[in-house]
């Protein structure tokens, strides 16, 4: 990997960099990094692409606003372009997984010229808003079992917990998220009384078949150092991303797109066979639908030769 910080009007962005040709900008969620993709990265490379793999903001080594407002779709979508710029690019393919999904299809939403094609993993593109303010129909949910998404909106409550215990919690929540454990089982516990960690399962030692104790050292560290809130705040700008995106509520999307997930990812459990039909219905150009057999949420990484695999295929083919 190829780590590098990058300065653009004052703000901080840790990429890894490597390789030359079409450019790949990578953006990752919830609680991930750049290396994230290291995978990708390195079969990027070989295969004659410039793999572009961001700390998004918030994680990591790149900067960690305090307001809110800058972890919204839009306002991380104008730094993307303004890093393109930066680094002499005019267009890119954007990929993004998790929360790095809705910036990247919101990218191309937005900037269309600077998007040569989109890669969602894991989250279907949701071109529809929610009826009222997210906040309001997560609290009521969260009345009915525990729910991450509310849990996390009061700033501090998560912090005080996973901060004390970030290798606790983050070798928990990858493995309930991944496709060894069902984890909207997590859901069968109510909301009062526990925290994140009273909830998640014990994980089974490491290394797994996608997870080694040394890249687990490497999420530890970042978090060690830079603590939650950052990734945090990406939850509590729900509200403001509903507010701010009323003008693309039902838009297509109209650039190359591939989408891929595992087939027991949690997400695509709660979206529903309808997600998916509604996705194709919006994205004209939607070359191609990919549930992984086995894998869960981090499918990049659960099932690294495959998604490489198609993610070139995809990449040759605009």
């Amino acid at each position: 990997m190829t780590v590098k910080t990058i300065d653009v009007d004052g703000f901080r962005w840790q990429i890894d960099d490597s390789g030359s040709g079409a450019a790949v900008v990578m953006c990752h969620g919830f609680p991930g990094l750049g290396y994230s993709y290291r995978h990708q990265s390195a079969a990027l490379t070989e295969a004659g692409f410039r793999a572009i793999a961001l700390d998004m903001p918030g994680y990591g080594g790149t900067t960690r606003p305090e307001a809110v407002e800058d972890y919204t779709n839009d306002a991380v979508a104008n730094r993307l372009i303004d890093l393109l710029d930066a680094l002499g690019i005019d267009k890119a393919v954007f990929v993004g997984h998790d929360f790095g999904a809705p910036v990247a299809w919101t990218t191309a939403l937005r900037h269309p010229d600077r998007v040569a094609g989109l890669v969602s993993l894991a989250v279907p593109y949701a071109p529809d808003r929610f009826p009222a303010k997210p906040s309001t129909i997560y609290a009521a949910m969260a009345r009915k079992h525990f729910l991450h998404i509310h849990y996390f909106q009061e700033p501090g409550v998560a912090e005080r917990e996973l901060d004390a215990r970030p290798r606790e919690f983050l070798q928990r929540l990858f493995h309930a998220l991944s496709g060894a454990y069902r984890y909207l089982d997590v859901w069968k516990n109510p909301s009062e009384g526990n925290g994140y960690l009273d909830v998640l399962p014990e994980a089974p030692a490491l290394p797994w078949s996608w997870l080694t104790e040394d890249d687990l050292d490497v999420y530890v560290k970042a978090f060690t150092a830079t603590g939650f809130t950052g990734g945090l705040n990406w939850y509590r700008a729900y509200d403001a991303n509903w507010e701010r995106s009323a003008d693309l509520d039902g838009a297509n999307v109209n650039v190359p797109t591939l989408f891929v997930a595992g087939a027991e990812d949690p997400v695509i459990a709660m979206s529903g066979p309808k997600a998916l039909d509604r996705m194709k219905d919006t994205v004209p150009d939607l070359r191609g639908v990919h549930l992984l057999g086995g894998a869960g949420h981090f499918v990049q990484q659960e099932r690294a030769t495959e998604v490489n695999e198609l993610l070139i295929s995809f990449l040759r083919s605009l």
